[in-house]
């Protein structure tokens, strides 16, 4: 009795479907990867954005002084040079304006996103208290007292399966 060589169809079918599993696997770990990449970049961009906040403060001592930082009105104040002659602002006006600035470039750089400067003594607290996917002013928990300041960021990171927004924050606590 003589022995085909080769494969046979089942074993081709077999191969294919093995082939097929771990190719499956890849595009999920690449998915994971992508995702756990795009979570990483927004956390970077929340960084920034608060130690960004930190040196507006810390060139405005006056302001600091008087704790103009303290949960200000975000004012456009026009406070910047422009190239020839800056508009004179006093340490509160800068400090509205330094946090205009600061809630528009937030809003460009993260998705949905809040924050806060304000003295506070507790500073890990605050967020989306009513689960209604944001973060509102009556949410940031600022108890303004002490003399560190907390800078609070939110954004939405991720939906889960139901389709609700999943809130990331950010604290850093500073006193210059």
């Amino acid at each position: 009795m003589r022995r085909e060589a080769g494969f046979t169809l089942i074993e081709i079918l077999i191969a294919v479907l093995v082939l097929a599993i771990g190719l499956l696997g890849l595009a999920g770990l690449q998915t994971t990867g992508l995702h756990s990449n795009h979570s990483a970049n927004l956390r970077t961009q929340a960084t920034l954005l608060a130690y960004d906040m930190i040196d507006r403060i810390r060139a405005n001592h006056d302001g600091y002084e008087g704790t103009f930082y303290n949960n200000p009105t975000p004012t456009d104040r026009s406070c910047v040079w422009d190239g020839s002659a800056p508009s004179a602002c006093t340490p509160q006006q800068m400090a509205e304006h330094d946090i205009w600035e600061w809630k528009d470039a937030m809003a460009q750089a993260l998705p949905q996103a809040t924050g806060v400067v304000c003295l506070d003594s507790s500073p890990d607290d605050g967020g989306d208290a009513n689960s209604n996917g944001t973060v509102e002013a009556s949410e940031y928990a600022c108890d303004n007292s002490g003399n560190r300041y907390a800078v609070k960021l939110w954004w939405v990171d991720e939906y889960d399966d139901s389709g609700n927004p999943v809130i990331k924050r950010f604290v850093t606590v500073f006193q210059p």
